[in-house]
């Protein structure tokens, strides 16, 4: 009977465990809210490359979408396709 608490409890954690990191991937940065700490956050993202995804979100406006941040310095296409799964440009996506 030990024995089979045990498992029930060790399953019980993995789920809780599996369920909570699902609810955190679920959450995309918005690059058009997102401050420099949040967007450091990412990674491959760094000081200088969060404050450029601000510089010119300051100076050109809104991303339109995700491709969009090839416009930034710092940001090339492998950059963007590994992180294109955590980003969003609007709250909706």
């Amino acid at each position: 009977m030990d024995m089979k608490l045990k498992r029930l409890f060790l399953s019980l954690c993995i789920a809780l465990f599996l369920s909570t990191g699902m609810a955190f991937a679920a959450d995309k940065i918005n690059v058009n809210t997102a401050t420099q700490e949040e967007l450091q956050t990412l990674n491959g993202i760094g000081a200088s490359t969060a404050a450029a995804i601000i510089d010119y979100r300051d100076q050109i406006g809104e991303f339109k979408s995700i491709n969009s941040l090839l416009e930034v310095k710092g940001i090339g296409e492998k950059k963007l396709a590994k992180l294109s799964d955590q980003l969003t440009v609007s709250d909706s996506d």
